[in-house]
C-alpha cells in the first residue's frame, strides 16, 4: 500500500525539483544575453539591482537575472560555468534552506548565487565554514567573482586587530569560521568603547558543512573565559586521591550517560582523606565536584581518542572530524583533571566571562541556509531548532558507485586482519584505497599492521593535522592507502588519477560504523564524484562500541545459530539495516539530549539576549544620564521599601504617648545607615529623614532623598566636567553589568547542575530552573542599581590619562585621544531629568525614550519535558 501511494502521490523534494528547474530555464535563457555584454556592462548590472531594490523590487524578482549575472561572471573570471543543478542549490540556499548536494558537486561555487544575491541590500553575508583553512582558500577562490561585479570581500580570522575585523565585516561578503564568528559576538557584547564593535547586526549567514557546525559542534558552547577559580595545586592532590579509589566499590562509571558518581564508601573514603566531616555540605561543593571531574578524567575521557598529549599540553580532538580543536580547553575543571591525569603542568582554571552555544548564535541571524553532502537523516533537528528543511539535490552526473553491505566478525582482530587483507588485494592491482578509522588510535593501530605487511601508505589524523591537503591531494592516485581518522568536514575533493577509473576508481573501506549515519555517509561520499566509478565498504567486529551497545547481541546470537568461526564473516542486508536501526536509535537520543541542552539554554539565552540588547544601547548612547538617573532612582526607592514598608505610619504618635520604643526611629536609623553605605555621604541626616516621615511618610521620605540624589549626581557631573563625567559613567555602568553577568552565569551553571535532583520531589526541572533563574536575574538587576548608584555617586575619581581595557586580552591599552562626544543627551520620561536637550548619535535603531536599564523578562513555559 505504501509502495502505491507513493506512486501515485508527488514526492515532495521532486515536487521542489520541479518548481526550480523552472527557473532554471529562464535564467539559461538568458545565457546568450549575459554573454554580449562587455565586462563593464556586466558589472553595471550590480549597481541597476541596487537601483531596482531602492525602488521597491524584492532578492525574489531579481533572482533569475542576478544568477545569470553570477554565473557569466564565473566563466569570465575563474573560468567555471555553473551547473544546472548547481543554479537549484543556489536557489534553495536563497530561501533559507538546506541544500544537500554529493560530495565533489560544488557547493563552494553554488554558495556565490545566493551570497550575491544577498549580498545587493548592503547589509553584509557571512560564509561559515569548518576551519581556516576553507574559509582562505574560499575567499581567494571565489572573491574574483564579486570583485569582477563590484562587491567587497572580506575574511575574519584569529589575532586581527579591531580595524582588519571592521573593514573584513563591512564587506558585501565576509568568510570565516563559526567559531570566529560566534567570539567576535561574545567579545562585540563585552566591547566598553563603541569603536571596538566589529560586526554588523547579523543579517544573511550561509553554513557550509551545515550539520558538522549546527549539529556536531552544537554540544559544545563558545565560551571566553576569565581569571582563575579554583586553586591548581588541588587538582594534582585530588588526581592522587582518585588514583586510590576502586570501580564499582567507590565509584560508579556511566557510559552512555558520560558521568560518575560517588559510593557512600567513596565519599568517606574522601572524607578520611581531605579531613572534613561530611563531603556533601555545601561549603565542600568544589571538592566533591573536583573528585568527580578527576573520576571522569580516568574513567571516560580517552588518551588519542578524546584528546592527545603534544609538547607537555592536552589538545582536544574534534570527535567527528578528527582534528585538533587548537585553542580550546575542556570547561568546569576537566580539562585540569586531564593534564593531573597526564602528569602536566596544571593551568590555571578560569571563569566564564561570555558564552553562548552554537544554536543560539546562529538563531540570531535574520536568514540562515546551510550545504552539506549529508543532512537529510537530521532534517527533523534542522527544522524543529532552526526552521530549515533539507532539499536534497540530484547530481549532475548520475552515481555509479557501489556501496557493499557491512561485513560483521566475531573478534576485533579477526575485522583487522580482514581489513589488511581487503587493502593488500586492491593495492596489489593498483587501485587506491581510503580507509576510514574513529580514532587516532584505531588508525595508528592499522597503520602499524600495513607496516608489518609492507604496504605503504599514508595517515591522516590529528596529529598529522599539517600535511593533510598534501594527503588529500595524493589519496586517488594510483597505488594510494590513506588512513583517514574521520574524513567528515575535510572539504577537499579526492580526485582520480590517471587510469584509476579503470582500475575501479577509490575504493573506501571504513572501520567501523559511526552513532551517525550521515558520518559514515561522508566517509563514503569521498568516492565517486563527478560520475567517477567507486566501491565502499565497512568492516566490523561485535566488539566495536556501538554493536555493544545496540543491537550487537542478536547478530551475536545468529552467528553462534550458524555455527560461524571468528574469521568467517555475515555479509547480508539484513544485518546492515539492523546496524542502521541502531544508529537511528543513538541519532534520536542524542537529538533528545541537544533539545534538552538548548531548552535549559533557552532560559539563560533570554536573559543574555536582554542584557546584550540593553548593553548596546548604552554603548551607543553619547549621554546614558536618563539611564543612571533610574538605576539611582529604582535603588533608592528599593532602600525605603525595604526599611519602611512594615512600619505602621501611626507608631510614632503610639510610642511617644506610651513613652516606650519608638519602631519608626529604629528603621529610619537602619535607612540611614543603608544610605550611608551606597549613596550619600553627609547630605541626608537622621533628622531631615524624620521632618520628610512626619509631613509624608514613605512617599515623603522618598521624594526628599530622590532630590538630594539630583543635587548630588549634578554637583559631581559640573565637579568632574560633563565630558569626563559622561565617559565615567558610561564604563561603569558596562563594568558593573559585565562583572555581575558574570557572577550570573556562574550562578546559573551551578544551579544547573543540581536542578535535575529537583525530579525526585516530582517537580519539573526544568520549569523550577526557569523561576529560579528568572529570581536570580531580577537579584542580579538590583545588584546592578545598587552598585552603580555607589560608584556614581561617591566613588573618588580622579581624572588620568585615558586606558583603554581590551576584552580580549584582558590587558589595558593605552591611546592617545579619548572619542569626542557627538550629540548631546537624551531625555528620560520619568522624575530623573539631568540636563536638558535632546540626544542622538546612536547608529542603531532605538524604541523610543529610554526608560533606564530595567532589564526585565517573563520566564517563558516550557515547550516540552526535559
Amino acid at each position: 500500500m505504501i509502495g502505491i501511494l507513493r506512486k501515485i502521490l508527488p514526492d515532495p523534494n521532486e515536487r521542489e525539483l520541479r518548481r526550480y528547474r523552472r527557473k532554471v530555464e529562464a535564467i539559461n535563457a538568458l545565457e546568450p544575453e549575459m554573454e554580449r555584454l562587455s565586462d563593464a556592462e556586466l558589472r553595471a548590472k550590480t549597481d541597476e539591482f541596487r537601483e531596482r531594490l531602492a525602488r521597491g523590487e524584492t532578492l525574489d524578482d531579481l533572482l533569475v537575472e542576478a544568477f545569470a549575472v553570477v554565473r557569466e561572471a564565473a566563466k569570465r573570471t575563474i573560468g567555471l560555468r555553473h551547473f544546472d543543478v548547481q543554479l537549484i542549490g543556489g536557489m534553495v540556499l536563497h530561501e533559507g534552506r538546506i541544500a544537500e548536494m554529493k560530495t565533489g558537486e560544488g557547493k563552494t561555487l553554488v554558495a556565490t548565487l545566493a551570497a550575491y544575491l544577498n549580498a545587493l541590500p548592503g547589509k553584509g553575508v557571512h560564509v561559515v565554514t569548518v576551519n581556516d583553512y576553507l574559509a582562505r582558500r574560499d575567499r581567494t577562490d571565489m572573491g574574483p567573482i564579486y570583485e569582477f561585479l563590484g562587491l567587497s570581500v572580506g575574511l575574519i580570522h584569529p589575532n586581527q586587530s579591531f580595524e582588519e575585523k571592521r573593514a573584513a565585516y563591512a564587506a558585501d561578503i565576509t568568510y570565516g569560521t563559526n567559531s570566529e564568528f560566534g567570539f567576535d559576538y561574545l567579545r562585540d557584547n563585552m566591547a566598553v568603547y563603541k569603536e571596538h564593535i566589529v560586526q554588523r547586526p547579523l543579517h544573511y549567514a550561509i553554513v557550509d558543512e551545515v550539520d558538522s557546525i549546527l549539529i556536531d559542534e552544537a554540544r559544545t558552547p563558545l565560551i571566553i573565559s576569565g581569571s582563575p577559580k579554583r586553586p591548581s595545586e588541588m587538582y594534582a592532590r585530588v588526581d592522587r586521591f582518585v588514583r586510590t579509589l576502586v570501580p564499582e566499590e567507590d565509584f560508579k562509571v556511566d557510559v552512555k550517560a558520560h558521568a560518575v558518581t560517588l559510593t557512600e564508601a567513596g565519599a568517606e573514603k574522601a572524607e578520611r582523606a581531605f579531613r572534613i566531616d561530611n563531603l556533601f555540605n555545601p561549603e565542600h561543593m568544589e571538592l566533591h565536584h573536583m573528585i568527580l571531574q578527576a573520576l571522569k578524567a580516568h574513567h571516560l575521557m580517552r588518551r588519542d581518542v578524546d584528546y592527545v598529549v603534544q609538547d607537555g599540553e592536552v589538545l582536544i580532538v574534534d570527535e567527528f572530524t578528527g582534528r585538533i580543536m587548537y585553542g580550546r580547553r575542556y570547561s568546569d575543571g576537566l580539562h585540569q583533571a586531564i593534564e593531573a591525569k597526564e602528569g602536566l603542568r596544571v593551568r590555571e582554571e578560569t571563569m566564564t566571562l561570555a558564552t553562548i552555544t552554537i544554536q543560539n548564535y546562529f538563531r540570531l541571524y535574520q536568514k540562515l541556509a546551510g550545504m552539506t553532502g549529508t543532512a537529510k537523516t537530521e532534517e527533523e533537528e534542522f527544522r524543529t531548532i532552526y526552521g530549515m528543511d533539507v532539499v536534497v539535490i540530484p547530481t549532475h552526473k548520475p552515481m555509479i558507485r557501489q556501496d557493499l553491505p557491512d561485513v560483521v566478525y566475531k573478534t576485533r582482530e579477526a575485522k583487522f586482519r580482514a581489513v589488511v587483507e581487503e587493502i593488500e588485494r586492491r593495492h596489489r592491482t593498483g587501485q587506491p584505497v581510503l580507509v576510514g578509522t574513529t580514532s587516532i588510535e584505531t588508525s595508528e593501530y592499522l597503520s602499524r599492521l600495513l607496516k608489518r605487511k609492507g604496504i605503504p601508505h599514508n595517515v591522516l589524523n590529528a596529529k598529522h593535522h599539517a600535511r593533510e591537503a598534501e594527503i588529500v591531494a595524493q589519496a586517488g592516485q594510483r597505488g594510494a592507502v590513506t588512513i583517514a581518522t574521520n574524513m567528515a568536514g575535510r572539504g577537499t575533493d579526492i580526485k582520480l588519477g590517471p587510469g584509476v577509473a579503470e582500475l575501479g576508481g577509490l575504493a573506501i573501506i571504513g572501520t567501523e560504523r559511526h552513532e551517525a549515519r550521515r558520518i559514515d555517509n561522508q566517509l563514503r561520499g569521498r568516492s565517486g564524484r563527478q560520475g567517477d566509478p567507486g566501491v565502499s565498504q565497512f568492516f566490523l567486529s561485535l566488539e566495536d562500541e556501538l554493536l555493544q551497545k545496540f543491537g550487537g547481541e542478536q547478530i551475536k546470537q545468529l552467528m553462534e545459530r550458524l555455527g560461524l568461526p571468528d574469521d568467517e564473516p555475515i555479509e547480508s542486508g539484513l544485518v546492515t539495516r539492523a546496524i542502521e536501526q541502531a544508529q537511528r536509535k543513538v541519532e534520536a537520543m542524542n537529538f533528545e539530549r541537544r533539545r534538552w541542552v538548548l531548552q535549559y539554554d533557552n532560559v539563560i539565552n533570554e536573559q543574555r539576549e536582554i542584557i546584550y540588547r540593553e548593553r548596546r544601547e548604552i554603548l551607543f548612547r553619547d549621554d546614558i544620564g536618563d539611564i543612571v538617573g533610574k538605576m539611582i532612582e529604582r535603588h533608592i526607592r528599593r532602600l525605603v521599601e525595604e526599611h519602611l514598608s512594615d512600619v505602621d505610619p501611626y507608631a510614632w504618635d503610639r510610642a511617644e504617648e506610651a513613652q516606650g520604643a519608638d519602631p519608626v526611629a529604629s528603621s529610619l536609623d537602619a535607612l540611614l545607615g543603608a544610605l550611608r553605605a551606597g549613596v550619600f555621604d553627609d547630605e541626608v541626616s537622621f533628622e531631615d529623614l524624620r521632618r520628610a516621615w512626619e509631613s509624608g511618610g514613605r512617599e515623603g521620605v522618598t521624594e526628599l532623598l530622590l532630590e538630594r540624589a539630583r543635587e548630588r549626581y549634578e554637583a559631581r557631573r559640573q565637579a568632574l566636567t560633563p565630558e569626563f563625567f559622561r565617559e565615567f559613567e558610561k564604563v561603569v555602568v558596562l563594568k558593573t553589568i559585565d562583572a555581575k553577568w558574570m557572577d550570573h552565569i556562574d550562578a546559573m551553571d551551578q544551579l544547573r547542575q543540581g536542578i535535575h535532583l529537583r525530579a525526585y520531589g516530582q517537580r519539573d526541572p526544568l520549569r523550577e530552573y526557569q523561576m529560579e533563574g528568572y529570581e536570580m536575574f531580577q537579584a542580579m538587576v538590583r545588584s546592578v542599581d545598587a552598585e552603580v548608584t555607589a560608584y556614581v555617586l561617591k566613588a573618588q575619581v580622579g581624572i588620568a590619562p585615558p586606558v583603554r581595557v581590551s576584552v580580549a586580552e584582558g590587558k589595558p591599552v593605552r591611546e592617545g585621544e579619548e572619542p569626542k562626544a557627538t550629540g548631546g543627551r537624551r531625555k528620560g520620561k520619568g522624575a530623573w531629568k539631568p540636563g536638558k536637550g535632546k540626544g542622538g548619535g546612536s547608529p542603531e535603531p532605538s524604541s523610543g525614550d529610554a526608560e533606564g536599564f530595567s532589564l526585565e523578562y517573563k520566564p517563558q513555559q516550557p515547550k516540552a519535558q526535559p
